[in-house]
């Protein structure tokens, strides 16, 4: 079974966050972490479980303009993100997904992840889990602690649920 953990991220942190999940799937077999600005719009056949996250950006995934909002604080942007790299992605039906973002830790900030697993699920995928936030804070945003534990944690009930349903 192979894993594909894709991640789009400003500050690192949704990185940081992502090879936690790719560590805790790593029980599962080969497991692969790639930026989505490194993939084509294609996935690849070997696929059996897909796993996107992002960072949340005005209450949602990314858009150019926050990409160039961020990238106006000296972070090297991609120029795709996962909300068009998924605009241009055909899920072969069935598939097993999962989503994730960062976030700030309010109740104001919204979901990337919410908004990803939708996308996901209207492509055809089956979402084995429910979307998952992990909670920055600061304007250099930081993890909280204990967040990189849940994201491994995650990464592994991901294995089980996908090869339970």
């Amino acid at each position: 079974m192979t894993t594909l953990v894709v991640y789009e991220t400003m500050y690192g942190r949704t990185r940081d966050v992502a090879q936690a999940v790719a560590d805790g799937c790593g029980g599962g077999g080969d497991v692969r972490l790639v930026e989505v600005g490194e993939l084509a719009a294609g996935l690849p056949d070997d696929v059996a479980l897909l796993v996107v996250g992002g960072p949340t950006h005005a209450f949602s995934m990314t858009r150019p303009g926050t990409r160039r909002d961020a990238g106006k604080y000296g972070r090297t942007i991609s120029q795709t993100g996962v909300r068009e790299w998924l605009a241009a992605l055909t899920v072969p039906a069935g598939l097993p997904v999962a989503a994730f973002c960062t976030k700030l830790d309010s109740p104001l900030s919204g979901s990337a992840a919410r908004a990803i697993a939708q996308r996901l699920r209207k492509l055809g995928g089956r979402l084995v889990v429910p979307a998952k936030d992990f909670y920055v804070k600061g304007t250099q945003p930081e993890l909280l602690a204990g967040e990189l534990d849940r994201a491994r944690a995650w990464g592994a009930t991901l294995i089980a649920a996908s090869a339970s349903r």
